[in-house]
Order: C-alpha cells, then structure tokens, then sequence
C-alpha cells in the first residue's frame, strides 16, 4: 500500500482544520479517547463537535483561535496510507507553509466560498509553484454558507486559474464542500446535485502520483563512514540513503568534491549484501580503493550526468528569522548531511506576491520575504537544480551561534 503526503493551504479561517478533522471522523480515523476529549470539551458549549480540534496541535493555539504550527496526522483507508500536514493560514506564518509543503507530493488549495481568492491564496500557491508541487485539488469550502451556489463556484474556479497560470500550478481537480457539513468531503452530497464528481477522500485515495527518483541520475550523499576489520585488514563502509538513481556492484564512481574515481566493491542493506540499490533505500557501500571520504561527500556514477560543483550559486529562499537577511552575513549551509560555513554575496530579488514582480538587489529580506540571493560557500559544493533533483536541490540556512534555522533554500543554478 503507497502513501500520499499531502498538504492543506490556504487563508486563516477557511476551514483547513476543519477539513482535516472531517477527513479523520468520516473515514473512521479517530481514536475513541481523543473524541470522547472533543466531545466532552464541546458539546456543552456549542452541542457539536469541533473537528478543528482533531489537528490542532499546542492547547495554547486553540485558545488563541490559530493554528500556529505545522501539525501533523496520519490515517489510512482500505486503498491508501495518507500523511498530511496542516499548516497556518496567517501571513506571519508563512514560513511554516514552506515546512509543510517541502515533502509534498499533493496540495489541497481551500479557498472560502464567500471571498474567493485572497491574499494569502496568492502567497500560498506561489509557494506551491516555487517547491514545485506536481499536483493540486481545488477545494472551494463552505459552499453551505452561499447555498451551494453553482455560479458563484465557477467563478471562483476561474479566478483562482489565473493565479494558477501566473505562478506554474497544476489544477488537476476542482471539488465543492462543507467540511463543516460533510458535503463532498468523504461521502458525496446531496445538496450539490450539480456537482458529477468524485468525493475528495475517492479523489485523494485514487490520484495516482509518479515518483520515480531511480530513473534520476545517481546522488549518494555519505552520511556516516563506518569502520571495520576482516581477515584482510580494516575496511571502510559508507552508509547513507540513495537520494536518485541506482547503484550496481561493479559501477565506476566518481567521488564529490575530491572527484577521485573508484569502484563499487559491494553493497549491503539490513546485514545482507545485495546486487543493486536504489532510491530511496538506505544502505552501506563499500569501494574497491580505500580513498579518503568523509561525511557530506556524494558518491556519483560516473557514467551518468554529474552534479554541478561550485562554491558560489544562486538560491532561491524564505526567510525564517525575525532578524533581517542583509548581505555580508554569514551562516551555516547545509545541504542533506554537508555542512559549511557560507556567506550571502548578494540579494538580488524580492518576490512581491500579490504582483509577483520582482523587486532588485533589495538591502535586506525580512521575516516570511521570498527572496534570491547568491550564497559563497568555503568549499565547493556538489549540487543540482531543486527542479531537476529536489533532494539535491534543497538546503537549509542555520544560525551559527543558536544553531537555529533561518532560511529554507532551493538551489536555482
């Protein structure tokens, strides 16, 4: 049985939550202790069920009426594992969205049928098209509080296309619900008789969603180096998880940043030795010359299209921090396990959401900015395009002294 990640996104208030906890109580994923805890909690207060409750994760959220991180849940039907991540709506939260969507195969874009597309649609699904999330359900909620009215749905599914167009996004599916109500959420409803298609549960459980990162050219990054002795003397294995391609017994390696040349001894995978590995499995290598290689090195095949190394790049990134991003600052980059210390060269663009014009060479990026910057490693840094291989794409920015994260990265050259 797959598993499908998904993400919700959208503007505060439209029912995110919600959506999701109607999800786990329709689809029978709700142990009985927590909703024995809902109910008690609710019932005597509103006589019905909060379903936004099922998500929200810190009690101090739910006073303030938010949700402020990115939650969380997991649940599974009879044709699919489900993991979804419900992320903030507010725009001072922005950076959380980035979280949640990173690891996304799918979103569920929820726009309130009363306002339309907003602001912060707009920010979410230029975040969607930044991270390059390949498939997107259109969900148009609340329908019950406009009475399920088929003109007002259409012309908010051609509203929102533009922005779809304007940012790279691909609408696959278009649905109306009441996640309050149920309607078309896990069963279909029949106060939308207008609407011919599947429920959103049918729809998640049968999208088919293509992930094939052994086609990818090879990437190992090494993240442990592990020591060990035979009768033949002492022997390096290096483990890590294959992050695209496929590595054989016998397959001529190149060694990143060295770039030594070696070849596949043989490869070991839960105590057995196997003949081929590929992504994502975790495994051990071992090579036939017993060169220096340490951790953050990435094993490539020699035969097959190789990373870009360079020490400087450009990266497209959102900034975390409270703290302004000005150029001349210095940071940690981190890149699957390689760590280095990095400066920022350059900012040389601002992405303003609502026109999604670009402002350049700004003086600084502030918290929840979309910016571009050009990042100077101390040492060269073996890398693709996230839109070409994401999980050698993708990096994080980390304070040096409170060794905290402060930008999300996605390497554009």
């Amino acid at each position: 049985m797959d598993t499908l990640r998904f993400i919700t996104s959208g503007s505060v208030d439209n029912g995110k939550s919600t959506l999701i906890g109607r999800l786990l109580y329709d689809s029978h994923s709700v142990w009985i202790d927590q909703l024995s805890e809902i109910m008690e909690k609710n019932i005597k207060y509103e006589k019905k069920i909060d379903l936004s409750l099922l998500t929200d994760g810190l009690r101090a959220e739910r006073e303030q009426g938010i949700t402020i991180d990115v939650a969380y849940k997991y649940f599974s039907t009879s044709k699919r594992k489900f993991i979804i991540a419900d992320t903030p709506g507010h725009f001072q939260y922005t950076r959380n969205m980035v979280t949640g969507a990173s690891n996304a195969d799918l979103a569920i874009v929820l726009i309130d049928a009363r306002y339309g597309v907003v602001e912060q649609i707009q920010r979410h699904s230029l975040i969607l098209g930044i991270l390059n999330i390949p498939k997107i359900i259109l969900a148009i909620n609340k329908m019950d509080l406009i009475n399920y009215d088929f003109r007002v749905y259409k012309a908010i599914i051609s509203q929102y296309q533009l922005t779809a167009r304007r940012v790279g996004l691909k609408i696959i599916e278009k649905i109306p619900i009441s996640a309050k109500n149920g309607d078309n959420v896990v069963d279909k409803s029949s106060s939308m008789k207008w609407y011919t298609g599947s429920s959103l549960l049918s729809l998640l459980e049968n999208i088919v969603i293509q992930k094939y990162p052994h086609l990818e050219p090879s990437r190992f990054p090494v993240q442990y180096v592990l020591h060990s002795k035979n009768i033949h003397g002492s022997i390096r294995g290096y483990a890590g998880k294959i992050i695209s391609g496929i590595y054989r017994v016998g397959d001529e390696i190149i060694v990143y940043p060295s770039q030594f040349h070696t070849k596949i001894r043989y490869i070991e995978m839960n105590g057995k030795k196997i003949q081929e590995g590929f992504a994502p499995q975790n495994i051990i290598m071992y090579l036939e010359e017993q060169i220096d290689i340490s951790r953050g090195d990435l094993l490539v095949k020699s035969n097959e299209d190789l990373p870009i190394i360079s020490k400087e790049f450009d990266v497209l990134l959102c900034w975390m921090e409270k703290r302004l991003l000005k150029r001349g600052d210095k940071y940690l980059f981190q890149i699957h396990s390689l760590q280095v210390p990095a400066l920022i060269k350059d900012i040389i663009y601002r992405i303003d959401v609502n026109t999604l014009k670009k402002e350049k060479y700004p003086k600084n990026a502030r918290l929840n900015d979309l910016v571009k910057v050009r990042i100077k490693t101390s040492n060269p840094i073996p890398h693709d395009p996230y839109k070409k291989i994401k999980e050698n794409g993708c990096s994080i920015l980390i304070d040096e002294i409170s060794y905290s994260t402060v930008a999300a990265c996605m390497i554009q050259s």
